[in-house]
């Protein structure tokens, strides 16, 4: 059954429209029994700032725990519940048993009518300081599916890795909740419209290399100051990100250090400072920083789990991945900040960063470029295509004519079903600092090639040359005179100032 979409988003909430519309939907889900949801995302994405404005359109109880102890937790959410509910003393509960209790009781058909809000947020901390906290809820919900109950309980925290266990296999919600949202950076696109430089792709481009789309950054952190042009990004970065007083500074560390699974922090940030580095497999970050490969699975798996590393997997060559950093400011930091941390403390931003360009077009703006570009093929340019997608990632086509890997930074491939051939949609390079031109065409062609005689299907595979830099005027206009199948897709076409021309129908 499709229910009516909920309250209108307020104004002041930037984007957030399916976050928006997912929340109030849960909300306004017109069923008689008690319902649980899960939020979670890192920190500073502003999920406080989202939640807060639902509870006050929906006018329910919003209670944000500190790091406490288990009786001044108890004691704080007393006294939240309690001027909630207008009392003139704060509420006591001698357990935790009791709160929750008193907490189901409210949505109690006879204590009033429509559903009843109520948001616990950075629930990790209440989680770390009541470890029965999660039975708690999982008996009241349980309860509550007999009988009659207005209850929708959100549960919120940054904590990644404890969040996303509080419905893992044998975990006591496991299979109780009705929602479970993710609020992630925002994309490429809306970032720079929140910065307010989508006029200058090159800028925002830049910006999000380095900040990715993270909101507390521009406000909080920053009080709006933002690069005017592409000019003033230099001084602005060392005044800013690279600059001992400011907040960004050691943001980087602090957002590693926040992860409650990650103990040994140096080991953290080594395995970090491999991929920066370009080790991107198992065995490049075990070599980078001294070890076997078998004693980096944990430090691996905590950093999935924590949402600072993914693993790609190569869409060509089966098993074969690929690690990338996720959280932007954390590249950044290990690729241009870490290895001159002496010198960045003692003021000498402006050294730093001269010397830098190199390492920041090769570590940072040129792996990011490639993730916004398939960030494109997924979003805005989907429809280039005229299918339905398949898998959108990258790989090594391995030419076994002249013995050579070439790389696909940007692909899209439909896996085979019954007697259909996997299907190749697209094959593109990605460049940060390079003018492309027709080499880079006809190495995409062979690879095309090479997939045919593998027998996958090329039939309708274009090809596109992704560049930040341009394209040559050779290459233009060889595709103006007969383009075909092949795609320039420059910075304009990434943020929407330019709509290239779709190639299927």
């Amino acid at each position: 059954m499709r229910h009516r979409s909920g309250p209108s988003k307020p104004s002041h909430v930037f984007d957030r429209g399916a976050e928006w519309e997912s929340l109030t939907a849960f909300v306004g889900r017109p069923m008689p029994h008690a319902m649980l949801g899960i939020v979670s995302g890192r920190r500073r994405m502003g999920k406080t700032y989202l939640l807060r404005a639902l509870v006050e359109q929906q006018q329910g109880f919003y209670f944000g725990a500190t790091a406490a102890t288990e009786a001044e937790s108890l004691r704080q959410f007393g006294a939240a519940l309690a001027e909630h509910a207008r009392s003139p003393v704060p509420f006591s509960f001698a357990t935790w048993d009791d709160a929750i209790s008193y907490l189901f009781g409210l949505g109690a058909p006879d204590r009033g009518t429509g559903p009843l809000l109520v948001v616990i947020d950075e629930f990790p901390y209440l989680a770390k300081a009541a470890p029965e906290l999660p039975s708690l809820i999982q008996r009241e919900i349980d309860r509550f599916q007999v009988e009659a109950n207005r209850m929708r309980l959100l549960l919120c925290g940054s904590a990644m890795s404890v969040m996303g266990g509080l419905l893992a296999s044998t975990a006591p919600l496991r299979g109780r909740a009705q929602l479970e949202l993710v609020v992630r950076p925002f994309g490429y696109r809306a970032a720079a419209d929140f910065w307010g430089v989508a006029g200058s792709p090159a800028l925002a481009a830049r910006l999000h290399a380095v900040l990715g789309g993270t909101p507390a950054y521009r406000r909080q952190f920053l009080a709006d100051d933002v690069p005017g042009s592409l000019e003033e990004f230099g001084d602005w970065i060392c005044r800013t990100v690279l600059s001992p007083y400011s907040p960004l500074f050691r943001e980087a560390r602090y957002l590693l250090a926040e992860e409650a699974d990650i103990r040994d922090g140096a080991l953290y940030h080594s395995v970090l400072a491999a991929v920066a580095q370009g080790n991107s497999t198992r065995g490049g970050i075990a070599g980078y920083i001294g070890r076997k490969s078998v004693d980096i699975s944990h430090p691996l798996n905590v950093l999935e789990d924590s949402h600072l590393l993914v693993r790609d997997a190569d869409l060509f060559r089966a098993g074969k991945s690929q690690y990338r950093i996720t959280e932007p400011l954390i590249n950044f930091y290990e690729a241009v900040m870490r290895p001159a941390w002496a010198r960045l403390e003692s003021g000498h931003a402006a050294e730093v960063w001269a010397q830098s360009a190199e390492r920041f077009a090769a570590q940072v703006a040129g792996p990011h470029f490639e993730a916004i570009c398939r960030e494109y093929v997924l979003g805005p340019g989907r429809s280039l295509l005229g299918t339905s997608l398949g898998q959108v990632g990258g790989g090594i086509v391995s030419d076994p004519a002249t013995r050579q890997q070439i790389q696909i930074d940007v692909a899209v491939v439909e896996a085979g079903a019954g007697d259909r051939r996997p299907t190749v949609a697209m094959l593109g390079e990605a460049k940060w600092g390079t003018v492309m031109g027709q080499n880079h065409v006809e190495r995409l062609r062979r690879a095309r090639e090479v997939l045919a005689g593998r027998g996958m299907d090329v039939t309708r595979c274009a090809l596109a040359c992704f560049s930040a830099a341009g394209f040559s005027g050779a290459l233009r206009d060889e595709v103006a005179k007969d383009g075909g199948d092949v795609l320039l897709i420059g910075l304009d076409e990434l943020y929407g100032r330019v709509t290239p021309a779709r190639l299927f129908g």
